[in-house]
């Protein structure tokens, strides 16, 4: 591993500056737009179905508990291989990445048709597990049956998502994005109020237009990656196995499927904790975690852009330059963070205008906008810092510690008694259930200076490059 970089070492001359922030926003602002653009469309389901009843918002926002668990392996896969892609092209191997870009295609595909058979399947009883509200239950049934086919497509368009990243083409991720948000928007127009002669479908009909969207993603990026010279799946690499590299990569997937899950189990614990709480709670949070996503697009957009400079930095072993970048984008991460809560804490008052809520469900919603604004500073270091550095050379055990004891041996814990044990009031909970992110800032810093995540893991199996 690099030299201890020296005092010198870690300042930036004003050209080192302007490459830096060059690369960076090149990759940033297209991936952050990218994140913005998905959110936006969860966002507008939220709004139109939000217009139509609160109950149909609740049951929608329950039943995508069950794609945002299918998302979490997704992304182990999607990021565990894109660790090694990234330090891969770096070292200028096309071969190489075309055959992780063939494994993880496979990966990918298996879990999404998995998890398309449960939502087909048993969608009512994946129901029962967020809440008891029967009304919840068929509405949300009936919504999992309708886009279970989505899911089929949306695992395979995140591999050609990442790949398009990493070839320097994220702008026409964007592309595919803007479309799509366009298409969503009109779709539900039509399907959810039933406009022009179209059967009013209510949440069935967000289901649908998900499903054309995913679609429409998936043909483009297959019609994509036949343009020029880029990557693309063919025979050989479909076939090919290389148990060496696969041990890498399951070092690197398997610690962030445990913190994806760990995270994301707990988001879900969060929907069936105020989904007994009651529909005015539920739908509060729901909205809450829609506007959070919307808000968080620039610190993801740094934090992928991250973990790609500096993966292509490490697969050509210029580990002095990855230690300059990396302490750049750690200070970096603390602006982003009190960009974001300033700008949460300034629109509260806001989104409730844009919903049919009762009295009760805009007091809580309000409360829980403001004091996400606490809760999304902490995110926004952790995701650059923790998710977007630290993977970069194979450092992924660290998150999956810190989620594990900062939400589930403290704030969910916390957060389950406060509500079977203590009946303690909605928002004393919520803050409780979202103390995990505040938590874990004070431990990161110490543990980047450790520069565990300064690896090349190219140099591990030079034996399988070009093969």
């Amino acid at each position: 591993m690099g030299r201890k970089t020296t005092k010198n070492q870690s300042i930036m001359t004003p050209p080192e500056k302007k490459e830096f922030y060059k690369e960076l926003f090149n990759l940033a602002i297209p991936l952050g737009l990218q994140s913005l653009l998905v959110a936006l469309i969860g966002a507008t389901d939220a709004l139109m179905l939000g217009r139509l009843a609160q109950d149909a918002v609740s049951a929608v926002s329950l039943a995508n508990q069950i794609v945002f668990i299918m998302n979490l392996f997704i992304s182990a896969v999607v990021g565990g291989g894109g660790v090694l892609i990234a330090q891969y092209w770096g070292k200028e191997d096309r071969t190489m990445v075309k055959n992780l870009f063939c494994m993880i295609l496979k990966w990918s595909l298996g879990i999404s048709f998995v998890f398309f058979a449960i939502a087909m399947l048993i969608p009512g009883t994946l129901m029962r597990i967020f809440t008891p509200d029967q009304n919840l239950i068929n509405i949300g049934a009936s919504y999992l049956r309708a886009v279970s086919v989505s899911y089929l497509f949306a695992g395979i368009t995140q591999c050609y998502y990442l790949k398009m990243k990493v070839e320097g083409k994220a702008r026409e991720s964007v592309v595919i994005s803007v479309v799509t948000l366009v298409a969503d928007v009109v779709l539900d127009i039509f399907l959810i109020y039933g406009l022009a002669g179209v059967p009013k479908l209510g949440a069935n009909g967000s289901a649908y237009s998900t499903v054309a969207v995913e679609l429409i993603a998936i043909v483009w990026c297959i019609i994509e990656s036949h343009r020029g010279d880029s990557i693309r799946p063919d025979f050989a690499g479909l076939k090919w196995f290389s148990g060496s590299i696969t041990k890498e990569w399951l070092k690197i997937a398997i610690p962030t499927l445990g913190s994806a899950l760990a995270w994301g189990l707990s988001i879900s614990m969060h929907s069936l904790i105020m989904g007994h709480l009651g529909s005015d709670a539920t739908a509060a949070a729901s909205i809450t975690s829609v506007v959070l996503e919307l808000v968080t697009c620039v610190c993801k957009g740094i934090s992928a852009g991250a973990g790609i400079i500096l993966g292509k930095l490490l697969g050509q072993s210029l580990f002095d330059k990855a230690k300059v970048y990396g302490r750049r984008l750690c200070h970096m991460s603390f602006w982003v963070g009190g960009i974001h809560m300033l700008l949460l804490c300034l629109i509260a008052p806001i989104v409730t205008m844009f919903f049919v809520l009762t009295e009760t469900a805009k007091g809580y919603l309000i409360s829980m906008l403001i004091f996400t604004g606490l809760y999304v500073f902490a995110y926004s270091i952790n995701t650059i810092v923790v998710c977007g550095i630290f993977p970069a050379g194979g450092d992924a055990k660290y998150d999956a510690v810190s989620v594990f004891i900062a939400t589930w041996c403290i704030a969910l814990p916390l957060a389950l008694i406060g509500t079977f044990v203590l009946d303690l009031p909605v928002m004393v909970v919520y803050i409780v259930m979202c103390m995990d992110e505040i938590i874990k800032v004070p431990f990161i810093y110490p543990h980047y200076r450790k520069y565990l995540w300064v690896k090349n893991l190219t140099e591990e199996n030079p034996q399988e490059s070009g093969n």
